[in-house]
């Protein structure tokens, strides 16, 4: 299992946001491997907090599916719990990363037009060509 953990690298930005940096806890303390968090800011736009917040949503749902609520003795787990912060964390990157976007003028809106017939063909055409100047 490939880790490196660089905190000047991109990758090594995203596992500090996701808490996957322990490098003393050998092989197995990992949660991902640096291919898995390359893909991660590959399908985020390289954009570090959204890749963070993809990578602690794959977290949650991987403790919702194994933890899941367990009570055993005074020992008890609660999985969904624990998937619920890792989310409302995610969703706090995520909120980041627009507010971001839109003080950089790209936010994350855009627009389509549906053309269904001729008139709205040709009405898509006109506007076409005075966005185009």
């Amino acid at each position: 299992m490939a880790f490196t953990y660089d905190i000047t690298t991109n990758r090594g930005k995203t596992r500090l946001l996701c808490t996957d940096t322990d490098v003393a806890g050998g092989a197995d303390a990992q949660y991902f491997e640096d291919a898995e968090i390359d893909f991660f800011l590959t399908a985020m736009g390289n954009n570090i907090l959204r890749a963070a917040a993809l990578a602690l949503y794959t977290i949650a749902a991987q403790e919702v599916l194994l933890m899941k609520r367990i009570r055993l003795l005074d020992l008890s787990t609660d999985g969904p719990a624990e998937a619920k912060a890792l989310k409302e964390l995610a969703d706090t990157y995520q909120e980041k990363a627009a507010l971001a976007e839109a003080e950089e003028g790209g936010g994350t809106f855009d627009y389509g037009e549906m053309v269904t017939d001729g008139f709205t063909a040709e009405e898509r055409r006109n506007k076409e060509a005075l966005r185009s100047g």
